[in-house]
């Protein structure tokens, strides 16, 4: 994992404790819009939907053009689904629950 060694990290922890705090779809985007910048949201919404489209067994060309996305960023949201632990299935099973209901 990553973020292991960044555990005992009080600030870490701070940033996750207060993303957990928020109630609404309103209160996260009040929140990201101060916290990061527009890049920033772009890009970490640009690998979800890069692990989304993977699991769904797009091509890597299809996953750049539709995404934009590198190959480079590919790569690396491909070897968290092999490697890393599992935080994009476990993202991309609920947002797929709540899909369905």
């Amino acid at each position: 994992m990553q973020l292991e060694k960044l555990r005992d990290d009080k600030v870490i922890q701070q940033l996750f404790s207060a993303v957990l705090k928020l109630e609404t779809l309103e209160e996260v985007y009040q929140f990201f819009d101060d916290l990061c910048t527009v890049n920033e949201i772009q890009s970490m919404a640009q690998r979800l939907e890069v692990a989304r489209m993977l699991r769904l067994g797009y091509t890597y060309s299809q996953i750049e053009k539709e995404t934009g996305a590198s190959t480079a960023t590919i790569s690396r949201v491909k070897r968290c689904f092999q490697y890393g632990t599992d935080g994009y299935q476990l993202v991309l099973d609920r947002l797929q629950a709540d899909e369905e209901k």
